[in-house]
């Protein structure tokens, strides 16, 4: 592994850190308001859309050290879906094992985030043809 990827997890980690921050909070704050299982669904798609426009940002600037475009837009945008999916259903999958529901999206974000790390990783690095 050389010296620009391992700068480019430990940015990753950053970001991923501030916008794991962003979604659980949403998560939590809504959890507050919207108590009962029919909401959590619906609480951790919240606090993921909110999470993706600061993930975006700071991904493509500081992370990657890239400007942003609509190529770039959508590859995040499709990376990010991936994620989406996965941890919604080892959210769902965690929760139905009986793990707390403020315990689970901890347990499934640490599983997506580094699936969605290589994903990202293509899409910020992939070279011209």
């Amino acid at each position: 592994m050389n010296k620009d990827t391992k700068g480019q997890i430990l940015r990753f980690v950053i970001v991923g850190v501030i916008a794991t921050a962003i979604q659980y909070a949403v998560y939590f704050l809504m959890q507050q308001v919207l108590r009962g299982t029919f909401w959590l669904n619906v609480d951790m798609t919240v606090g993921y859309i909110v999470s993706f426009v600061c993930n975006f940002y700071l991904t493509t600037y500081f992370t990657f050290g890239s400007k942003a475009s609509v190529k770039k837009a959508a590859g995040f945008g499709m990376s990010h879906l991936v994620n989406y999916c996965l941890q919604m259903g080892l959210f769902n999958l965690f929760s139905l094992l009986g793990v707390h529901h403020l315990v689970a999206p901890i347990l499934a974000m640490f599983f997506a985030v580094p699936v969605n790390f290589l994903i990202l990783h293509y899409v910020y690095k992939k070279k011209k043809a």
